[in-house]
């Protein structure tokens, strides 16, 4: 499959693993199960922003990448963003480990493991074992903005990035 660009319909079949937040769960030392969770189903009727991160707790990403979607999070809802995801090849218990220490306690902020960095590499964007930084807005199945980061940093792929393009 080649890269994902505006006006694409979302690819079928994609799953990632997460363990949804509950409050039970809440203290970052109490694990959930891992679920399975049918993206491309979800997205069908939903806006969403999926951001792929090279890892949990790496430093980019944990000082910049996230802290811009948390910081945003209330404008890119009233653009009519449902969630954001981020995925990263981690396992669901450090991705809703990260999400923890974060303090994200709601689902406006998915947190979901794209195990083998499966989908990731199905549309180009992941390196031998971890995916690129990238952002993908989809409405309603169809893909309205998409974009990989040629350099460091998240200016394609940040928050701010995201709302100029909704």
């Amino acid at each position: 499959m080649p890269e994902l660009k505006a006006g694409d319909a979302f690819p079928e079949g994609v799953t990632f693993s997460y363990i949804p937040y509950t409050p039970e769960i809440s203290d970052v030392t109490v694990c959930g199960r891992p679920q399975n969770y049918d993206v491309s189903k979800n997205l069908a009727d939903k806006k969403v922003v999926i951001v792929a991160i090279p890892g949990a707790f790496t430093p980019t990403c944990s000082s910049a990448h996230l802290p811009s979607y948390i910081a945003n999070i209330d404008k890119l809802k009233a653009k009519g963003v449902d969630h954001v995801i981020f995925i990263a090849h981690n396992d669901a218990f450090v991705m809703s480990g990260w999400g923890k220490v974060n303090g994200v306690k709601d689902d406006s902020i998915l947190f979901m493991s794209d195990p083998n960095v499966a989908f990731s590499s199905q549309i180009g964007w992941a390196g031998p074992e971890r995916a690129n930084r990238y952002a993908i807005v989809v409405d309603h199945g169809k893909v309205i903005y998409a974009a990989k980061e040629v350099d460091p940093g998240i200016a394609l792929t940040g928050a701010e990035a995201v709302l100029a393009r909704l």
